[in-house]
């Protein structure tokens, strides 16, 4: 087991003198817990409420596409994104950074329909605080904007949008 300067064991914990996992706040001698001198992991709490459930019994979401920073390679790079990095090619591209509701933006957009729906069976699920959290209205996000080109209907993303607002008109 790893030790740091706090006096912690074990693996992911802030706080002072916890061993186990995962811990925060000072004392605890178990895995996931927040409180003090606790010897026995806790319920979770959820959505601002409590539930009966420990860490391991949710069924969690993934969260693979959840990212705020991301390598853009040159290939993928746009002559903005060019212009605005010209020693991209030295990289072979850049990384881009991403704002908190950028990043849960691009999560919920690029998430298939199973993961998206373990968010939504998370115990407690409160559509609002979600939103707080993340920036996404679920109670809105099933208007999908498509778009018609030579005869194929494509879904329009914020990505997307930004970039035709860049093109010339003729």
């Amino acid at each position: 087991m790893a030790k740091d300067k706090k006096n912690n064991t074990g693996v992911d914990n802030t706080g002072e003198n916890n061993s186990g996992n995962r811990n925060s706040g000072y004392g605890n001698s178990t895995n996931r817990e927040t409180g003090i001198f606790n010897t026995t992991e806790g319920t979770l709490r959820m959505f601002n409420k409590l539930t009966d459930l420990k860490w391991d019994d949710i069924d969690h979401p993934d969260f693979d596409e959840f990212y705020l920073n991301k390598w853009v390679s040159e290939s993928e790079m746009t002559d903005e994104e060019k212009k605005a990095d010209p020693d991209f090619f030295v990289r072979g591209g850049y990384l881009k950074t991403f704002t908190w509701e950028e990043a849960w933006a691009n999560y919920w957009r690029d998430s298939d329909e199973e993961e998206k729906q373990k968010v939504l069976s998370l115990p407690n699920f409160d559509p609002s605080i979600f939103k707080e959290i993340t920036g996404i209205d679920v109670e809105s996000s099933s208007k999908v904007e498509t778009i018609e080109i030579g005869g194929q209907t494509y879904e329009v993303s914020d990505e997307l949008k930004e970039s035709l607002k860049k093109l010339k008109k003729l």
